[in-house]
């Protein structure tokens, strides 16, 4: 069955750095691209980035551009998120994602707290 395990996260004080692993099994990860979404307190859960199977395009939200890279190992069926110049507003639980033959799979989540 499909697992994803998010690990990395912690408290961070802000303009601090972070990053986030997903470690996925049983599917062909080569062949799916992969998300991050985060949930804030109060909030629904909103798209962070994406990246294809080959790992050759990402995507980010604007909130993250330029400060976020999503990344991926194919060998280690591994995302990854490196965040930097962290704010508070990125305090949030962070998900990876996929979707597979119209069936979106979550893992249990990584909480990110950034507070001074």
């Amino acid at each position: 069955q499909v697992q994803l395990v998010e690990s990395g996260g912690g408290s961070v004080q802000p303009g601090g750095s972070l990053r986030l692993s997903c470690a996925a099994s049983g599917f062909t990860f080569r062949s799916y691209a992969m998300s991050w979404f985060r949930q804030a307190p109060g909030r629904e859960r909103e798209y962070v980035a994406r990246i294809t199977p080959s790992g050759d395009i990402t995507t980010y939200a604007d909130s993250v551009k330029g400060r976020f890279t999503i990344a991926r190992d194919n060998v280690k069926s591994t995302i990854y998120l490196q965040m930097n110049s962290l704010k508070p507003e990125d305090t949030a639980v962070y998900y990876c994602n996929v979707l597979i033959w119209g069936n979106y799979y979550w893992g249990q989540g990584t909480q990110v707290t950034v507070s001074s």
